[in-house]
């Protein structure tokens, strides 16, 4: 009676576990595995080869533990005697280690190579375009420093196109997301960073912070446009023709706490991106150099200065610890 509880309860919770496996690709919502470029279809055959590979040990280890669970069981009418015979296999040592050896070499082969190979451009037949994404307490501005127009929370891109997201935040850190192109970058106070994707189909695509950064974090969501390049350059001279243009006043008020709805801008303050970044004390940025080399050294100089200060104020301190 008792093992027949056991039996069911445990029938229940693996129905349980296979439900929510199969029921969380019937929501319409449902981005991370569903790749509508070159990134995120890299990335989603590299989650698909570790899944593979993980299978391989997972599976034979739990079907062993279970079968040795059951079959070597203690019985209440057992009367075997006690007596283990230690001794070692070689084939077996040579089995258990060997395997996930060559698991872990496979896995880190192609780890390292799509790694690599995401940190360029999708593809090389297309001239890239730059956005300029900077995270803010709680919305997302799209700066296009070649077309010179920006958005609040809605971003529009060309086709086929690899984009070239360099992202930075003017608020807490977050991080930048767009499951169906690739995966997430971080945005950072004072840092520079890099992140292409490409869309190859035409749509909308879900956009959102992943990261925790304050009361309405949760309300950080943007749409990504994708469409053919005519109709994007369509789209960036009627912006340029109708919206008004961002001042220096206008993202000031626009950096301040709160949410926000889109918004469209025709201009925007020049180097305002660079200005941004250098504002927080940025000095390392990945991928990207922002800045001119006089503001950098500047800055480094202030930096000695602050650090000569700090050394001599700390001798003066202890020097009087001494006369005392």
């Amino acid at each position: 009676m008792k093992q027949r509880g056991l039996f069911n309860r445990f029938t229940f919770f693996c129905l349980a576990v296979i439900s929510t496996i199969l029921l969380a690709g019937c929501d319409a919502q449902y981005f991370v595995l569903d790749p509508k470029g070159p990134v995120a279809e890299t990335q989603y055959r590299l989650i698909i080869l570790s899944v593979i590979l993980c299978t391989i040990v997972i599976i034979p280890v739990l079907a062993i533990l279970i079968y040795i669970v059951w079959r070597y069981r203690d019985k209440p009418d057992n009367k075997a005697p006690y007596m283990p015979d230690w001794d070692d296999s070689k084939v077996l040592e040579i089995v258990w280690w060997g395997i996930p050896i060559v698991i872990i070499g496979i896995l880190g082969y192609f780890t390292v190579r799509d790694t690599y190979a995401l940190a360029k451009p999708p593809v090389s037949d297309a001239k890239p375009i730059t956005i300029q994404v900077t995270s803010l307490d709680w919305k997302w501005l799209f700066q296009y420093p070649d077309q010179n127009i920006a958005t609040v929370n809605y971003v529009e891109i060309p086709t086929g196109v690899p984009i070239n997201f360099q992202l930075t935040s003017d608020a807490p850190m977050n991080s930048f997301w767009i499951p169906q192109l690739g995966g997430q970058e971080y945005t950072m106070p004072g840092m520079a960073m890099q992140l292409w994707l490409q869309a190859d189909q035409p749509g909308e695509y879900y956009g959102t912070g992943a990261n925790f950064s304050g009361r309405d974090f949760a309300h950080m969501r943007f749409q990504v446009v994708a469409k053919p390049q005519s109709e994007f350059n369509e789209w960036v001279d009627q912006v340029k023709q109708t919206a008004p243009s961002m001042s220096k006043a206008d993202y000031d008020k626009l950096a301040e706490p709160g949410q926000s709805e889109e918004m469209t801008f025709s201009s925007f303050p020049a180097d305002l991106f660079d200005e941004v970044v250098n504002k927080n004390g940025g000095q390392y940025m990945e991928h990207h150099q922002m800045g001119d080399d006089s503001k950098d050294t500047e800055s480094d100089s202030d930096g000695m200065d602050h650090e000569m200060m700090d050394h001599e104020h700390m001798n003066h301190d202890m020097s009087g610890q001494k006369a005392e």
